[in-house]
């Protein structure tokens, strides 16, 4: 924690923060390999002076993200934030008002630290019952709407039903599947990047 803030003071106001769960921590790979990683190189080569911080947390859930997000923010003063948290909830069938009261209060927490917001939906397994997961697919685009936000649809969309870019447990992607996982959320944060000035 005592690195991110050193990270974060140093750039604040160019900092993207990546607050999410294991998607975003690059599970079961080395962190170079994580979209995260994939997406700081991705910055540079194209010329956006960015920062991007991660502070995302293997097994996180939206209870868990709300209690560490205020200390995230008040560090970092992020330009951007990208929200990625949701699908530990689903997974373990917690009550999805709660998920999405929490995700709401995050939401409304960056936008009062003036922190624009990507949102990151998250699909799961049919198996959880059609009315459970209705419910959890509807939660992201129904909170986008609410608070007018850039929404990523479904983060493992071009990943999810190829066996061999997932690793073994089915649930998140190895080396090669990471790749794509930048190019699903790239045409939604693009917009939201804006190119350092000359002489700043």
């Amino acid at each position: 924690m005592l690195f991110i803030a050193l990270q974060c003071a140093a750039t604040a106001n160019r900092t993207i923060l990546v607050f999410g769960d294991s998607l975003s921590a690059a599970h079961g790979l080395r962190l170079q390999q994580g979209w995260v990683a994939l997406l700081a190189r991705r910055l540079r080569r194209q010329g956006y002076r960015y920062r991007v911080v991660n502070a995302s947390v293997s097994g996180e859930t939206t209870a868990g993200g709300l209690v560490r997000l205020p200390h995230e923010l008040k560090a970092c003063r992020p330009a951007i934030l990208i929200l990625e948290l949701g699908a530990n909830d689903g997974l373990r069938g917690l009550p999805l008002t709660l998920a999405e009261k929490h995700l709401a209060a995050m939401i409304r927490m960056a936008q009062a630290a003036a922190a624009r917001v990507l949102l990151v939906g998250m699909l799961i397994p049919p198996n959880y019952g059609p009315r459970y997961t209705h419910e959890f697919a509807t939660m992201y685009p129904q909170l986008a709407r609410r608070y007018h936000l850039p929404l990523v649809p479904f983060l493992l969309k071009k990943v999810a039903l190829h066996a061999r870019l997932m690793q073994s447990d089915e649930l998140h992607p190895d080396a090669r599947g990471e790749p794509l996982v930048l190019d699903t959320l790239w045409p939604y944060l693009e917009p939201m990047l804006t190119r350092e000035r000359r002489g700043r």
